[in-house]
């Protein structure tokens, strides 16, 4: 696998948890939080994994906010970025991961090429900007109310992206 490192904004911890499990399933790639990220993580790594949890109206974590402007001034043609939020599904069901959706777009303004969108079966919820194509554009996680599907998941979709990594 080309040189991979996951970049991730976790307040409560379950985005943190879904990016060490991500890493260990992937052969244990380089985590950083994205508050200790800079352009040079970007630029220095073939593969990247961007992930964050959503909050309040859809938000990304507020680590993201200084970050995102750097994704979108960076040439990432030629990258391969995939991308994971966690979210509440039922408590907001319209904004579910939202955030994900944000690195996506990101991500793609920036000339990369996405890999790892999921199906939206087995969830419930009303809206979603990380939805396209009635696919989500990543891994969807909701440690609230399917933490015990988060392992299954993690596991398929890291499966998915090793032929694509």
């Amino acid at each position: 696998m080309k040189k991979t490192i996951i970049i991730y904004g976790s307040t409560t911890g379950n985005a943190a948890s879904a990016a060490q499990t991500i890493s260990e399933k992937l052969g244990g790639v380089e985590v950083k939080e994205v508050s200790a990220a800079s352009k040079d993580d970007l630029l220095n790594y073939d593969n990247l994994i961007l992930g964050s949890s959503t909050w309040g109206d859809g938000e990304l974590q507020d680590d993201w906010f200084g970050f995102l402007p750097v994704i979108a001034e960076t040439n990432l043609s030629g990258k391969t970025v995939a991308v994971f939020g966690v979210g509440d599904q039922f408590g907001y069901s319209d904004t579910y991961v939202n955030s994900m959706g944000e690195l996506f777009n990101a991500a793609k303004k920036a000339g990369a090429k996405i890999i790892g969108e999921t199906s939206t079966d087995g969830y419930s919820f009303n809206e979603s900007t990380a939805v396209e194509n009635g696919k989500f554009v990543g891994l969807a996680l909701d440690y609230d109310n399917q933490a015990d599907l988060s392992e299954d998941r993690i596991a398929a979709w890291t499966t998915q992206l090793s032929s694509e990594l």
